[in-house]
């Protein structure tokens, strides 16, 4: 038999608690668990379980500790068919050009054409390979934004696949500071740095807001890039001016196009003025300058 997905929906606050719950619960027996966010505004996050072979007895459990946790919500299943997907996503994963860059996995190394910055990233490691609309956006934005104020000394926070931070060295051939807070995506973005030939200049680092030591002995920066989202990048809007320099630039996204105006705000607050903006997909870019 094949794997079957069981499902619910839930509010975050109930999404956190049964992510845990089922965690615990599962623990021994291996099954993937997942928490998405389907709706912000309407807070509706759906909660994932996958299981192969006879999912009754794992469906089962799971109403045991939805009842135990007093949250009595209707668990739905879906199979999922035997693909691959690795060789799946390849196929659709067509080069993206943004300013003067290609991003491609290795099947399409020969469509790179001289003069292109080209950055490599395969599928499905760590976030960012291009393809959304925020690191397209990201990247047109860096083109224009590297080229006006030539930047020495760079940030990549959040840097998922390090495909922005690879972009900033090759770019602008300066030391660029590549940082998360999930280990896993520090580690795929080291290996596409070697991979690009870029590990000289860029510095992967696990770490969680700006407290980490590494920020005050590099900072301030002339430039920061986050592709983060709208929240959590108006909640930073503090940090991020103490960590700029004067006149430096920030180039933020994650942010869809109803969020702007509120993200601009946190940052003018901050004595940051707006630059410009970037629409791409429904998502924008911004340019901020301190």
């Amino acid at each position: 038999m094949g794997q079957t997905r069981l499902h619910l929906t839930a509010s975050k606050i109930e999404a956190d608690r049964i992510f845990a719950a089922l965690d615990a619960a599962f623990e021994d027996d291996g099954l993937p668990i997942a928490v998405l966010e389907l709706d912000e505004e309407k807070d509706i996050h759906e909660v994932s379980l996958y299981a192969d072979g006879d999912v009754d007895p794992v469906e089962a459990r799971v109403k045991d500790i939805l009842a135990g946790l007093g949250l009595a919500k209707p668990v739905e299943r879906e199979a999922i068919p035997d693909i691959d997907w690795v060789s799946r996503s390849l196929e659709g994963l067509k080069p993206v050009r943004a300013g003067r860059f290609l991003v491609h996995g290795s099947h399409d190394r020969a469509k790179r054409h001289s003069g292109d910055l080209a950055i490599e990233i395969e599928a499905g490691l760590a976030f960012g390979t291009g393809h959304h609309g925020t690191t397209a956006g990201c990247l047109e934005m860096l083109d224009l934004v590297v080229r006006r104020e030539k930047p020495r000394n760079a940030l990549d926070l959040g840097t998922g696949s390090a495909v922005l931070a690879i972009a900033l060295a090759k770019l602008a051939h300066i030391p660029v500071l590549a940082t998360d807070i999930d280990p896993v995506a520090v580690r795929v973005a080291a290996a596409n740095a070697r991979l690009n030939h870029v590990k000289a200049l860029v510095e992967t680092v696990t770490a969680p807001g700006f407290h980490h030591p590494i920020f005050a002995s590099r900072a301030p920066f002339d430039l920061i890039v986050a592709n983060i989202l709208a929240r959590p990048l108006m909640r930073l809007a503090p940090e991020m001016a103490r960590h700029v320099r004067l006149g430096g630039s920030l180039v933020l996204s994650g942010i869809l196009d109803r969020q702007r105006d509120a993200v601009i705000s946190a940052y003018v607050g901050q004595s940051f003025r707006h630059v410009r903006t970037l629409h791409r997909e429904g998502w924008v870019t911004i340019h901020l300058k301190r």
